[in-house]
């Protein structure tokens, strides 16, 4: 059995869903799971629909619009008989998501999120599905809802492993092409959750885990692994090789090529891990696996913007000891932070986090009863792993410096 993922990116109009087919068609098919992205920036544009619904209702209806609109596009490209119950299969999602819509009776904000930004899944793998088999490739559609369960924490659920193990095992047939959808998952009752941003590959990694597959593929636009994202840095070389200690480090830090969780269930049971490129499907790409060094052994760069840095210092200038850090943390927790670096030392503590769930303010209301706090918000998290001193100054050279932390293998600075 062998994963591939292809991301938004791959399938952005209808040349791309035909490159897809192209490279099924070149590397080979059989016994193969494909594990589709939103296509394009339909994420980006089902989150507006998402904002207006709260925020703007008298632009909801032309949001949505303008969805239906660029997958109509796509179908008008790929299918020449526009009576193809491929129009009146689309047209049903957009059907159910006007309905949840006007029905909906939750304030939730992460709930609505994670109901309504599922469509473009659904689309996308329905569109490709339909397409793959008019042209011969014949395959089945998978709701992966009905696979990949989780428990309840919307947006970035976790995954129910042994409902999730059990599903795939009794009801998933290896013995054909079968297509599904990317960073969906559902709970107990049914209500769709999601695995994160950039969760498409996590889910390649969960079929893989439970499929015990031979490899999973990561189809993208660059050729590999690169050693920095060429979109912030210059000369980013390819990494042939990678340990998947290494590749769960880069990830960690924030390497966008690999989403965090994607590494750990593949590790498990040393399944090798392939980021290629669907331009060029026929070359090697970068090889993530047991006992492989980092190949060449060069710097690895990596940045995380618009972060929030928060310094806290006791009123009373006592000491900050367990106590206050592990207050901290319960609320760092609380209001759903992902921290990148803490630094403390004995009357101050800073940390680095995203702000994904906006409760910044709510956070530093709570903190200043206690703490004198100091907040910078939309700074830049570099981190370097294997670092030199030329790679730190290149950093460096002409920024502000807020923090600054060294270990024997990674440096990370924040800058304004």
């Amino acid at each position: 059995m062998q994963i591939f993922k292809f991301g938004g990116a791959s399938v952005k109009n209808a040349e791309g869903v035909k490159n897809l087919a192209s490279v099924l068609q070149q590397v080979g098919y059989t016994n193969t799971l494909v594990v589709v992205s939103a296509m394009g920036k339909t994420t980006n544009a089902l989150e507006l629909v998402i904002k207006n619904y709260f925020d703007n209702k008298a632009e909801l209806q032309s949001s949505i619009q303008e969805v239906k609109k660029y997958h109509n596009e796509i179908l008008l490209d790929l299918f020449e008989n526009t009576q193809h119950a491929i129009f009146k299969k689309v047209a049903s999602f957009f059907e159910d998501l006007d309905h949840f819509l006007r029905r909906n009776k939750s304030p939730d904000y992460n709930f609505v999120y994670d109901q309504v930004i599922g469509y473009g899944e659904l689309t996308s793998t329905t569109i490709i599905s339909a397409y793959l088999n008019d042209i011969g490739i014949k395959n089945n559609w998978l709701d992966v809802r009905e696979f990949i369960k989780t428990d309840d924490y919307y947006r970035r659920a976790n995954v129910n492993w042994e409902q999730t193990q059990t599903n795939i095992k009794e009801c998933f047939d290896t013995k054909i092409l079968n297509i599904t959808q990317g960073f969906l998952g559902s709970n107990s009752n049914n209500f769709t959750t999601t695995l994160g941003r950039e969760g498409s590959d996590y889910t390649a990694a969960i079929f893989g885990y439970c499929l015990n597959a031979e490899s999973v593929t990561i189809w993208k636009d660059v050729p590999g692994i690169l050693n920095a994202d060429p979109r912030y840095f210059e000369n980013a070389q390819l990494l042939h090789s990678i340990s998947y200690r290494e590749a769960i480090e880069l990830a960690f830090y924030g390497a966008s090529v690999i989403h965090p969780k994607t590494l750990q269930p593949l590790q498990q049971k040393e399944i090798p891990l392939f980021v290629k490129s669907f331009l060029n499907p026929k070359n090697e790409g970068t090889m993530v696996g047991k006992g492989v060094g980092l190949d060449p052994d060069i710097p690895c760069f990596i940045v995380k913007k618009n972060q929030v840095l928060i310094s806290l210092s006791s009123l009373d200038f006592s000491y900050i000891v367990e106590e206050n850090i592990s207050q901290i943390f319960k609320l760092l927790h609380l209001y759903k932070m992902k921290v990148d670096v803490i630094q403390n030392s004995a009357i101050s503590f800073s940390v680095c986090f995203e702000n994904s769930y906006s409760n910044l303010e709510r956070l530093l209301q709570h903190l200043k009863a206690k703490f004198k706090v100091t907040c910078y918000e939309n700074v830049n998290l570099y981190t370097i792993r294997h670092y030199n001193e030329q790679a730190v100054s290149s950093l460096e050279t002409g920024k502000e410096l807020l923090l600054k932390q060294l270990t024997q293998e990674t440096i990370q600075i924040v800058t304004k």
